[in-house]
Order: structure tokens, then sequence, then C-alpha cells
């Protein structure tokens, strides 16, 4: 159907809105200022300058100004400018950045309101002009470009009509800071030689302060995020000349921000040990099938045209027939030609479209490059590029997203085609997700193998960060500057620098005196130290980096179904985890809580809900300390108490009346009412361990949380003479205490809850006494010093060594045994699924050693919250220790109610495991703060540690910890001095030994030079001497020889004897001496 009959149907039109709209898909800033550089790069420019010029009238106080040394653009390519979505960059065969014809739109408006552009090419000047505070003041809806054109040479107008060009210039002057013809052209003559282009952007953007959102201030070399802290930002997301650094992966344009040149990177070059990795995949199929699908419209749409074309040239030959006339044949040959033209463009588009198919079946083949940043190991993941230009960046992958220290500094780069991924139009995301999480998957397995092909875990994590100056335990802190870490650090990473005439990349020999050398910002190929490589005509050296292969675990059947196996146990594990309340497994589970189990509803308010503790084991002196009783009963779902639920009998009034009174600071009250004795029992010693309520949040699963009554303090009397009935066994010393409930605990307690289902609703003596029994042994073992002291060792990050290789973990579990204390440890990361991911050890052994640990700002969201709920099943397995404690309370407590008959109250000791005030809350602290003050007590201190541990609260609050603080600052401070001094006087004497055997080198040098030409001498008068008196003898009449008076007859001209070596020397006099003998 022709376009005419289409006339009189509806168009999309653009409003000036729109522009605004369009630039919110830059949410990072630095990503529009990169869209002007990518128009510069793709222009083939070999130099941008990115400045700020200060106009105080405009808002802001600046404007930003690119200007480039590129092709430029004449009027026809300047109006294409302005029609969004058109680009004659978008070819599958392409290597420019630019594809979608918006970026010079989205870019400037997300940077300011408006933009001017001054562009030149073949004897024209061209002007654009696009503003958004034009069409607020004038009102206007639709998007309106003045463009006016100018004679390079003569500066007279390129125009049909002289009113259009002439309204174009006064809106230019009106709108524009330049307000005549001679400030515009001003701006033509900043562009250097015949064509380039000026992009200046001016009414900046501002924040909710007033203040525009570059900083251009703080720096005076730099653009900088505006109100953007350093702490806990890569430098690329809060400097633009960081940014600009990295942004190509094989950048050959200069940059300069503020006349001052970007260092550019090339990163594979910046890194310890690359090593490259050949990555192919059939996955990559979204993008082919795109340009397949649209070669096969155009080819069918060119064949359409060709046979259209070969119909109309055979109707006219049948027409014409015998008709010779020249007209005729003209008019023949024209159309001939046109149907021959367009069968080859056919042919043609057919080709591409068959390669394209083709190609969509092959798989595709990507570059993985890995390596090792030991300048800033904090800065470490994946840097991914789409065709050279930077999309994404600090990607962690694999073992990365763990948070632990495998892994940790290693940088990824990858380069990844149009035909692979396909950019967002911001350049700040790929728009296929699904395909793009299967290169980040895939990149995760390689960066495994290239962690495991460098064994630096092998030789050490922490040993190989100490070696190049990270002596702090934090990860995010930088590495030492010390000159002979900095050293180290130069000597392992070559430097690479660009030449400012051909634009090559030279690296440079390693040399001690360019460990701290600044480069200037004009450097070129002439000041290279190596003779090789000093002129720009010299090729450019390709970077060197070792190949490495990928090796698949190949999984056996058993091996996959034992795996498959295995996963679906540690989910059923988590599930299991998060679905705890309570360790609850049978009826006597229910009786030894240290709270009150009931199935009617509380009636009382709940009280707040306590925090769930996140912080490591606590230490000795806290955690046997007595607590508060529990604020809140822990609930439980309701699942649970049908299985064990709590049968109590109903006590007579009068004992639950005299019960109640005569108890005091009770835990919980009593289960249900015992046969009354005679005499007194005398109850356990305190308690040294800490009870600790379960905390709700440790049980999600619960519904109706209950609470326990607030018990009320009476006076008790003392018994003078109490009688234990029965003796509590001791524990035995060979019996171990784990701070975990292991599958055979399970299993047993499992066994335990079958046995009691019949039994339920009888409570008997004898289970009681059992009970006791076994909670005095358990409490007594937690009491013992070596388990206190192996406790302290949870959490601790450590190395252990698994099939001769280190991998790193944390001690998650202490076993206590008779002679050997064992540790279960966690790994961080293991290479393969079929390893363990924890395993037991012991903790003397040499397969186990400290480490420091990493710096919790290193781990991403993901990896806290993995280790969130590991603290949380570390916390309900302490929880599941802990009962025993509660367990023997709850005994002390039983045990001690006598007959009610013989005296209306029961006399029993006072119970100690509840603070009855304030008062043993602050005998804690004091005890907390001397043993503080006696760990770190400055040696020359005035009060010694004797008289420190007898100091009481009154004495500590007028202790002088000013003096005290300061004298430890000064031991500190001394004892950093004398290491310090110490290395210096070393530094300085290897220093001048250095200086003094590299003069002796000289001098050797100097003597062998001398004694080498005394010896050529010496030979060349020997051999004058003796070779030519036995020729002479020989030869006394042929030409060419001469009479010597001293000498006789010697040749005319003596033979030179050439020496370049010592081997040489060596070989000639061997053949002197030969021909001697």
């Amino acid at each position: 159907m022709a376009f005419t009959n289409y006339s009189s149907l509806n168009r999309a039109q653009l409003t000036f809105e729109y522009l605004h709209t369009n630039s919110t898909t830059h949410e990072f800033l630095f990503g529009a200022l990169a869209e002007l550089v990518d128009n510069a790069r793709d222009a083939d420019a070999t130099r941008i300058d990115i400045y700020a010029e200060r106009r105080e009238d405009l808002r802001g106080g600046f404007m930003l100004c690119f200007l480039d040394d590129g092709a430029g653009m004449d009027p026809s390519d300047a109006a294409s400018v302005i029609q969004f979505g058109k680009s004659a960059k978008r070819t599958p065969e392409s290597t420019q950045i630019g594809q979608y014809g918006n970026g010079l739109k989205s870019g400037s408006m997300r940077i300011g309101k408006d933009f001017i552009l001054f562009t030149k090419k073949e004897d024209t000047m061209t002007c654009l002009f696009l503003s958004r505070t034009f069409h607020e003041e004038e009102g206007i809806d639709e998007v309106i470009v003045p463009l006016p054109t100018w004679k390079a040479r003569t500066r007279d107008p390129v125009t049909d009509n002289l009113e259009k060009f002439s309204i174009e210039t006064e809106l230019i002057y009106k709108y524009s800071p330049f307000r005549n013809e001679e400030e515009v052209m001003s701006q033509f003559m900043k562009i250097p030689g015949d064509s380039g282009t000026l992009v200046i952007i001016f009414n900046l953007k501002l924040m909710d302060n007033g203040e525009p959102e570059l900083d251009i201030i703080s720096n005076p070399r730099d653009i900088q995020m505006a109100e953007t802290s350093p702490e806990g930002t890569k430098p690329e997301r809060r400097s633009f000349r960081a940014y600009a650094a990295v942004l190509y992966i094989d950048p050959r344009m200069r940059i300069f921000i503020h006349g001052h040149k970007v260092q550019t990177k090339r990163l594979s070059c910046c890194l310890y040990k690359p090593r490259m990795y050949k990555y192919t995949s059939s996955r990559f199929k979204t993008r082919a099938e795109q340009e397949v699908k649209k070669a096969e419209h155009v080819a069918r749409i060119a064949e359409d045209k060709a046979r259209e074309a070969e119909s109309k040239a055979r109707a006219l030959e049948l027409r014409i027939g015998g008709d010779l006339t020249r007209d005729s044949r003209v008019m023949l040959r024209q159309v001939q030609n046109t149907a021959i033209t367009l069968r080859r463009e056919a042919d043609v588009k057919k080709r591409i479209k068959d390669a394209k198919q083709r190609a969509l079946k092959e798989p595709k083949e990507l570059n993985f490059v890995f390596g090792v940043n030991i300048e800033h190991r904090d800065l470490d993941g994946m840097f991914i590029y789409n065709c050279s230009r930077l999309i994404k960046m600090y990607e962690k992958v694999g073992p990365q997203l763990e948070g632990g220290m495998a892994c940790g500094g290693v940088v990824g780069v990858v380069d990844v085609p149009y035909l692979v991924l396909e950019p967002t139009h911001n350049k700040q995301d790929f728009a296929d997700a699904k395909e793009y999480r299967h290169l980040l998957r895939a990149m995760g397995e390689h960066l495994a193998q290239y962690w495991k092909d460098i064994a630096i875990a092998q030789r050490g994590i922490i040993k190989f960060w100490d070696d190049f100056g990270y002596l702090s335990a934090n990860w995010n802190q930088p590495p030492s500057s010390d000159l002979r870490y900095k050293r180290r650090r130069a000597m392992e990473i070559p430097t690479t620098i660009q030449c400012d005439l051909c634009l090559k990349w030279r690296t440079l020999p390693f040399q001690l005196n360019s460990v701290e050398k600044e480069y200037p910002d004009t450097w070129v190929c002439s000041m290279n130290p190596d003779p090789e490589q000093d002129w720009c005509e010299a090729s450019e050296q390709k970077q060197k980096v070792p190949l490495g292969t990928f090796k698949k675990d190949l999984k056996t059947q058993e091996e996959k179904q034992k795996q498959l196996t295995e996963k679906i146990r540690q989910q059923q594990e988590k599930l299991e985890a998060l679905q705890k309340t309570t360790p609850i497994r049978s009826q006597a589970d229910l009786k030894k809580l240290p709270l009150e189990v009931t199935t009617r509803p509380s009636t009382e308010e709940p009280a707040r809900r306590p925090q769930r503790p996140r912080s490591p084991p606590l230490p000795a002196v806290i955690k046997n300390a007595p607590s508060r009783p529990p604020s809140m009963q822990a609930p439980r779902p309701t699942s649970q108490l049908r299985k064990a639920p709590v049968i109590t009998t109903p006590k007579p009034p009068a004992l639950a009346a005299r019960e109640e009174a005569c108890t005091s600071r009770l835990l919980q009250p009593p289960e249900a009412p015992r046969k009354p004795t005679n005499t007194a029992v005398k109850t356990v010693p305190r308690p040294t361990s800490l009870v600790q309520p379960l905390s709700p949040s440790l049980l999600p699963n619960s519904k109706s949380p209950r609470e326990v009554p607030t018990p009320r303090t009476i006076k008790i009397p003392v018994v003078k003479k109490p009688e234990p009935p029965n003796k509590l066994p001791l524990p035995t010393p060979g019996r171990k205490r784990t701070l975990e409930v292991s599958d055979e605990e399970e299993a047993e307690e499992e066994a335990e809850r079958r046995k009691e289902r019949p039994k339920r609703g009888k409570i008997a003596v004898k289970e009681e006494k059992k009970d006791l029994n076994e909670l005095s042994d358990s409490a007594e073992e937690e009491d013992s010093p070596d388990l206190k002291k192996a406790q302290k060792d949870k959490g601790l990050h450590v190395e252990v060594r698994v099939n001769r290789e280190w991998y790193t973990g944390r001690v998650t579990a202490v076993e206590v045994g008779k002679h050997v204390v064992r540790w279960k440890v966690k790994f961080d990361y293991v290479p393969t699924d079929t390893t363990p991911r924890d395993r037991w050890v012991e903790k003397d052994s040499e397969d186990v050693r400290l480490m420091k640990p990493p710096s919790p700002e290193y781990q991403s969201p993901d990896t806290q919250q993995e280790g969130g709920e590991e603290e949380e099943s570390v916390v309900v397995q302490q929880a599941v220790a802990q009962q025993a404690v509660a367990q023997q309370a709850v005994a002390q407590q039983a045990v001690a109610v006598t007959d009610p008959s013989t005296s209306d109250c029961v006399r029993i000791e006072p119970d100690t495991t509840a603070p009855s005030s304030n008062h043993e809350t602050i005998d804690l602290l004091v005890q907390i703060l001397r043993n503080c003050l006696r760990y770190f007590l400055p040696p020359s201190f005035p009060i010694s540690k004797k008289e420190l541990s007898a100091m009481n609260s009154d004495e500590l609050i007028s202790f002088p910890l000013k003096e005290y603080f300061r004298q430890y600052e000064v031991g500190l401070q001394n004892l950093c001095h004398s290491y310090q001094s110490r290395a210096d006087s070393r530094a300085k004497a290897s220093e001048e030994s250095l200086r003094t055997s590299e003069r002796k080198l000289r001098e050797t040098e100097e003597k062998l030079q001398k004694l080498r030409t005394n010896i050529v001498a010496l030979l060349q008068k020997v051999q004058e001497e003796s070779v030519v008196t036995t020729l002479a003898a020989q030869h006394p009449d042929q030409e060419g020889w001469r009479w010597c008076g001293c000498l006789g007859l010697i040749p005319a001209r003596p033979t030179d004897i050439d020496i370049n070596t010592d081997d040489e020397l060596d070989a000639y006099i061997e053949d002197l001496i030969t021909k001697g003998d």
C-alpha cells in the first residue's frame, strides 16, 4: 500500500517533557557523563577534554564542557541527532558503543536542563541547541531544536531560508550563555583542527540543598559526586577520574579532566598472576535470534523487490518486442540494470541471513581473565564490559558471595559482544537478566578454578597478604606504605603507560627509583628506558597471559545421588532449625525446662520481647554470673504441645498456698505435689553457669506466648543443721560435654520419647531422683575450668588443612575430652560438593592454625544473612546446652521442700540463681571492670594488680582512668617506636650495604675493562712481531709487504684484532697458544 494512503492517519508526537522522562533512565550520574565520552570514542577521537567553566549567572554556577577531536558532524549528521532512536552505528559487526541513538539526549538532560553542541566537518560549522528552559518560558509543547550552519572559512550562513536561519540564531542568543555571533564563533574556535565536537551543558540539576550534584571544588583535578562519603563507597562510584580510568577495557582515547590526564588502565595488566580461561556456551541466543529475525525480514523484502524488478524487466521486454529505437533500448537497459542490482542485493542479504542462522547454532566463546588486586584487596569482583565499554563492576560471584577470605581480592574481566548479551539503554545493566545470571554463574565456577590454580589457600591466605603489606585484620584497611612493601608490590605488577603520540601501550621495566614515581601527563615512547620500545614505530607488545584450563568434575551416578541426598538432608535440617521452638522430645524434657509450660492461655500482658542475641559467646566472667529471672515465657507451637503435653495433678489448696507463701525468687513454680519428708534437704551449691531463657526470636513458629508470673520476695528462716537424704554422684572424669545436639543424641531422645508415650501422666519419684543425679553431674562438669576455657574458642577464625590444602573456617562447637580438646570447624568455602562443609579437628594438631578474622564490612548482604542463620543455629545450640544448668536450678528448689506439717514455712537456703536487687548486677560490673583493668595494667602503674583486685565499687569510681590510659598509650607508642627504629636501622644498613656493593661492582667492572684493553693491545703487538717475521721469510718478493728498520719486512696494513666479548678473548688466546705449541 502506498505511503500516501497513510497521510490521513494520526502520528505520534514527542513533547518536551519526554526530555526529562528519557533522562531518568540514568540512575548513576557518572553513566550520563560516560554517554558523552562514548560518543567521542565512536567518532574516532584521540583526545577528549572534560572541564568546567564558571558562570555564576547560570544555575549550578558553572557549565560542563566536553571537547573532542573526532570526526565531527555535517548538517545532515547533526539533524539525525534530534531524531530519537535513530543511529547509523547499529550494525551487527559494529564495534562502536552507541546503538540506540539516545545517549546524547538522555545523558545531557540528566546532567542539566539545556545543552548546546558545536561541531565542525568538511568546511561546515553547525550548532545544535536543545533547551528545556526555552520550551518552559515560551510555553511550547513540541520539541523545537534550532540548527544553524555556517561555512568554516567565510562564516557565511548555509541555508536556503534566511528567515529561518535568523530565528534560529536569535533563539540561541536569547536562551544560551552566548549572546552574539562573536561568542558563538569563539566556541567553534576551541575545536582543534578541521573536525571535532564541543558539547556544553548548563543550568545543571541541583540537590535538595540547592547545590549541584557534581562537585568540582573539593578536588580541582577531578569531578566528584557531591555529598558522597569515601567510607564504604567504591572510588569509581565517587570519582569520575577513577571511573573514566576503567571505562574501557582497551583504552586508546586520551581523557583529560580539568586539563590533567586520566591515567587509564588496562585491568588485565594491573593484576597479580593474571590467567585467562576460555568459556564456550550455547546458552546466549536471545540477541542472535533477534538478529536472525531481522536478517530474515530484510532478506524477504530484498527478494520481493528483486522479483518485482525482474518481472517489470520481462514485461517491458515483451512489450517493446521488435522496437529497436534508441529510447526503447535505453529504457529497457535501465530497467534490466535495476533488476540486476536488486538481485545482487537480495543475494547479499540472503547470504547474511544464512551466515547468521549458522552463527545462531554455533556456541559463543568468551575470555575470562582473573587476577589478584594486590594494590587494593578490598576492591574485588567482576568487571563486565560490552564491546569494550564497562557495564557492571564489582560483581561478586562464586566463592566471593560466601563472604570468607576465599577468592578475596580477585578481580575478573570479561568483554561480552553484542551478539552474546545486549546492554540496557543506560549501559548500566544487561537486558536479558536470565542470560546475565548464567554468565555470572559461569564466571563463579571459573573463579573457583583460578583460586585453586594459583594455590594461595594452600600456602596460607594470611601469609600471602602479609607479604604484600596487609598487616591489619580489617579487610578494608589499605596496605602498609613501607618502602619494602611498595617495592614488593611494584615488582609483581609492571607499569603500563600509553604514548601520547602513537597511542600504543608500553610496559616499562622495573626500576627501584620508579616505585613512587609520578609520570607526566604527556608521555611519549622516547621516554621509555627499554631500548627496544623507545620509538613510536615499534610494534605494541601484547600482554602474555597464561591460559588456564577449567577442570569440571565428572561425577558418577552414585556421586550425583549422594550429592542430591546430602542437599536434601541439609535443606531438611535448615527447615527443622527454622521450625524448632525448643528441643522438646519427651515428657522429661518438659520437666527440665526452667519455665512453666502449660496449655492454659495466659491472662497477663506479654512483656517486652527480648532481642535475639547476635554476638559471639560471652566471656566466662559474664557467663558464670547470676542472671535475672526470665521476663517472658518462651512460646511454643501448638503441634509440639500436643506431642508432649504436661500432665499436672491438682494440689490441695492449703498446700499450694503454703508453698507459694514460702517460695522466694524461684525460676519456676512447683511442678506437682511431692511426698512430704521429715528432714530438711541441703541444696546444691550455687551454680556458676548463666541460666538464660530461650528467646522468643529463636522460636519462630510460636503463636501464643505465655508469661511467667513475677516471683515475690519474702523472708525465709535459715536451717541450722540440714542433712541431705542422699549424696549426689561426682562427675565422671572421662565423660565429654558437647555444645551442640548430635545425631546420636537425637536418636536416643527419639527412643526415649517412644518409651515414655504410654507413661504420660505418671510422675515417679525414682525418675526425678535419676534426673537430679544427671543434672548435678552435668552442672558440675560444665563448671569445670577446662570446659569454661574451651568455650572461649567458639567463633575463632582458623585455617584447616584438608588433603594437603588449607581452607578457612570458623569454630562452631567445642568438645572437651580427657586428654584432648576438639573443635568443629565450619568451612567458608570448599571447592567440591563431595567435601564436607564442616569437620572435627584436634585443637593443637599440625593441621590447624589460627588466622585473622575478615572484616564484617567485606560481607555482602547475602553473606550477612547467611551468617545470621549460622549465628541463630549457634544460639539455639547454646540454649540447649544451658538447659542442663536450668535443670540443676529446678532440682535445687524441688529437693529443698520439707514436710509442711513440721512448720508453717519450709526451711530452705536462699536461692542464688536470681538477684533480688541491682546490687548483684553492680557487683558483676565491678568484677568485669577489675578484670579489664588488671589485664591491661601498665607495668609502672602505681596501683598493683593485687591492690586492684581488692578495690570495691566506691574505690573504682575514683580510679585514675586518665592516667591509666595515658601510661598504656605511652607504653604502646614506645613499643611501636622501638619496632620502627629497629626496622629503620636495618633498612639503612641494607641500603648502605647495597650502595657499597654497587660501588665495588662498578670499580671491578672498570678494572676488568681496563685489563681487557691491555690484553688486546699486548696480543696485537705479539701478533705483529711473530707472525710478520715468519711471513717475511716465506714471502720476501710478494706485494703488500714493506720493510721496517727494526722489524724487517712487515705487512703494508697490519691486521686488527676484532674482540668484543670475554669469550672471544679467551678463544683467541687459546688459539695463539695452540699455534705456538
